[in-house]
C-alpha cells in the first residue's frame, strides 16, 4: 500500500501558516523604539562592568595550574628584566619596577602601571590579558609566553606594592 500526499495546499491552509503581518500603530512602533533604545542604554552602560571578568589572583591561579607548579616572583623579576636575546624586555615598555606610566618606544603610547596594585585594571580581563602577553610576548620574544612564563611574570607583578 502507497500513501501519497499532495503538495498542493490550499488558499485556506497557506492563509494559516503565514498570515500577514498586521502595521504597528504609531504608538506600537514608538514603544518598540523606546525599548530597544532602553536595551542598548543598558548595554552600553553595563558593558564595561561585564569587562571585568576576573581578578589578577585568579589569573595567576589559572596559569599555575596550567603550568603544573608554582609561580616563582624572584624567576618573573628576571624574566620581566631580560631582553631573552632581542632588543626589547617587557621593562623597555613598561618601566623596571613597572609601578609608574611606562612609554612604547616606537609609537611614543603611554601605557599605565602593570602592577596591580597601581593599576586596578590590570589583569582583571581575561580576554585582554590573554591578547596583551600574546603580543608583548612575541615582540620581546618572538614567540607565545609559556604558562610557568605567565605565573612567574603575574606572582612578580602582584607581588610589587
Amino acid at each position: 500500500m502507497t500513501i501519497r500526499f499532495s503538495p498542493i495546499a490550499t488558499s485556506a491552509t497557506s492563509a494559516r501558516l503565514s498570515p500577514a503581518c498586521p502595521t504597528p500603530r504609531p504608538a506600537d512602533h514608538t514603544r518598540r523604539l523606546r525599548g530597544m533604545a532602553a536595551l542598548v542604554a543598558a548595554l552600553l552602560v553595563g558593558g564595561p562592568v561585564l569587562a571585568a571578568d576576573t581578578t589578577p589572583a585568579d589569573q595567576l591561579k589559572r596559569w599555575t595550574v596550567e603550568a603544573g607548579a608554582p609561580a616563582s616572583v624572584e624567576r618573573g623579576k628576571v624574566f620581566f628584566n631580560s631582553r631573552h636575546g632581542g632588543e626589547w624586555s617587557c621593562a623597555s615598555c613598561h618601566n623596571t619596577p613597572p609601578t609608574t606610566e611606562g612609554k612604547h618606544p616606537n609609537t611614543g603610547k603611554v601605557i599605565p602601571p602593570l602592577a596591580p596594585s597601581f593599576n586596578a585594571k590590570t589583569f582583571t580581563d581575561v580576554a585582554k590579558a590573554d591578547k596583551w602577553f600574546r603580543r608583548n610576548c612575541n615582540d620581546v620574544l618572538k614567540r607565545e609566553c609559556t604558562a610557568p612564563e605567565k605565573a612567574d611574570v603575574l606572582a612578580y607583578l602582584i607581588n610589587l606594592k
